[in-house]
């Protein structure tokens, strides 16, 4: 549960940061290539930041388990959403979780032709049924961490004919993803792939999953430098065609965060994060505070704690308070000594 070496040398902290859920910490590497580009577009010999655009989705795609041709790049989770709602046919059923995080849920209530059907996370398995076209739903709920049983809605979808669309952005680079399981995942970089802000993936089927390029703009050409001007005669035969237009300084960090993560390994990053959000359960006990059930998960929530995320915070730990609970959330660049530290000062009050 101490700091991997290698993540003790990516990052130096100055606060307790158990925040990840919200924004991961940037590694050197990332703050320095982003310098490093920074200063050569200063002085008018940029580096190739679209090459960084491919290696971070080459690099994703690994950690995804797809081949990278069913990558996209882009910047939000919700304009991918949208794309997926825009290409269903008027009338469609979607089933998504109660309270599940916005970006998942409200582009297909935009849709008002849509109907839209709401069930609990525990029982949305259950809850596909004949005429369902869609389901779509975070793996690891952002309010609380609660784990989806993406088998069973997977099973559950594929038995009465429907998509799944899984939003990974709270258990990519802890959790592993098997993008090749579902017809869409997406995500954001800015969390646990420790990326900056801008970088978002989608990842499709070989088909591209029926979905209707909306945004398509020069990027998303067969040749991009060759669709600069008028209609793109040619669009990529990947899931590039859904291609944002890369916030390039983004992609140029995002490259090495995403290195990062490939290298220490997901599966090592999830026993590391989760032994340290089960030792901040059991110090609950002691405290006589029950957190959210959510076995298995790097996020920890507690009821009724959430009024001390600002006294927690000017004492130097960084969490949030969501829905009046304190959530916690444990990354590589966390220790043992966070997680006593944060439950010394509840013991505290």
């Amino acid at each position: 549960m101490e700091l991997d070496p290698l993540a003790r040398g990516e990052f130096a902290p100055q606060t307790t940061y158990l925040n990840t859920a919200s924004t991961g910490l940037l590694p050197a590497r990332t703050v320095a290539a982003m310098g490093e580009a920074v200063a050569a577009s200063a002085a008018g010999r940029p580096t190739d930041m679209f090459g960084d655009v491919e290696a971070a989705r080459a690099t994703y795609a690994r950690l995804a388990g797809v081949p990278v041709r069913r990558v996209a790049a882009g910047a939000s989770v919700a304009v991918y959403t949208g794309l997926v709602a825009a290409s269903l046919p008027q009338g469609a059923e979607v089933l998504v979780a109660e309270a599940d995080f916005s970006s998942v849920v409200n582009p297909f209530h935009m849709r008002r032709d849509l109907k839209v059907r709401t069930a609990a996370l525990e029982s949305l398995a259950e809850a596909v049924r004949p005429g369902t076209a869609l389901v779509a739903v975070s793996a690891v709920q952002s309010a609380d961490g609660r784990i989806a049983d993406l088998a069973a809605i997977r099973e559950a979808a594929r038995a009465h004919g429907a998509r799944t669309l899984v939003d990974v952005s709270q258990g990519a680079g802890w959790y592993p993803v098997d993008a090749d399981a579902y017809d869409y995942t997406v995500t954001v970089g800015f969390k646990w792939l420790t990326a900056p802000r801008g970088v978002a993936f989608l990842t499709v089927p070989d088909d591209l999953g029926g979905l209707n390029p909306l945004f398509a703009g020069w990027v998303a050409g067969e040749r991009p430098w060759d669709s600069c001007y008028g209609p793109v005669e040619e669009l990529a035969h990947s899931a590039r065609r859904f291609d944002e237009s890369p916030a390039l300084l983004s992609y140029t960090g995002a490259r090495h965060s995403l290195a990062l993560i490939e290298e220490l390994g997901t599966e090592r990053i999830r026993a590391h994060n989760t032994a340290l959000a089960d030792r901040f359960r059991a110090g609950l006990a002691p405290l006589g505070h029950e957190p959210v059930a959510a076995p298995g998960s790097a996020i920890v929530s507690v009821p009724g704690l959430g009024h001390r995320q600002e006294e927690l915070s000017r004492a130097g730990l960084e969490l949030s308070n969501r829905a009046g609970n304190l959530r916690a959330a444990f990354h590589f660049y966390s220790s043992a000594d966070d997680v006593d530290r944060l439950l010394e000062l509840l013991r505290a009050h």
